[in-house]
């Protein structure tokens, strides 16, 4: 076999190597807080963003604000001196803002999140979204995740404001979406393992020679 064909052959070995090395899925989190000196309300939450093979899943709990349903989003910027320092929400696309399951809708558009209790009110979060994520162009670690101080009208308001930010009102506690967990798929451009690749390289260096 001469030398082209056989670079040829390992190099459809390296390819299906690389393509069916196993990445752990990708987790992200942020921690929300009222960042508003003028608002004494202990509003906090974690939230965390996790890769599955049916989209991104959305976990957390949130406590602080009375029952009811309240915007929640990812916006642009990832500076949270305040929450209004965050910028719009995350649009990519230029689209009308909507609800999650909306076929036009902002990458940031998560709807709402509902809290119960009649004391203070919890919001448990368990949802799956399939735009946002957490790698290319719909990456949204290094954003800012916002809670709102009203219910996401999802677009349907009829008005301006309906169609730009739901009319979801002021933004009462936001945090920066940052990396949660693996390390490595983070840190390294390569998807498989640098044990892999140098044994792939050195099966070709053996192989050509032969």
């Amino acid at each position: 076999m001469d030398l082209l064909k056989r670079c040829s052959i390992l190099l459809t070995i390296l390819a299906a190597a690389n393509a069916n090395a196993v990445e752990p899925p990708r987790q992200a989190v942020a921690t929300l807080l009222n960042r508003n000196p003028l608002d004494n309300r202990d509003i906090t939450g974690t939230v965390v963003f996790t890769e599955t093979s049916n989209g991104t899943q959305i976990t957390g709990t949130i406590v602080g604000l009375p029952a009811g349903k309240y915007g929640f989003h990812v916006h642009e910027m990832g500076t949270i001196v305040t929450c209004d320092a965050a910028g719009g929400h995350f649009n990519p696309d230029g689209t009308n803002h909507g609800g999650i399951d909306h076929e036009v809708r902002h990458v940031g558009d998560l709807g709402n999140v509902e809290f119960e209790g009649a004391i203070l009110g919890v919001s448990n979060i368990n949802i799956v979204d399939t735009v946002l994520t957490l790698r290319g162009r719909n990456n949204i670690v290094g954003r800012t995740l916002v809670l709102h101080a009203e219910e996401d009208d999802l677009g349907l308001g009829g008005n301006e404001g309906s169609l730009t930010t739901g009319n979801a009102g002021a933004r009462v506690a936001c945090g920066v979406i940052g990396i949660a967990a693996p390390l490595d798929p983070w840190n390294s451009a390569a998807t498989s393992s640098p044990s892999i690749l140098v044994f792939i390289a050195s099966a070709i260096f053996v192989y050509v020679r032969a």
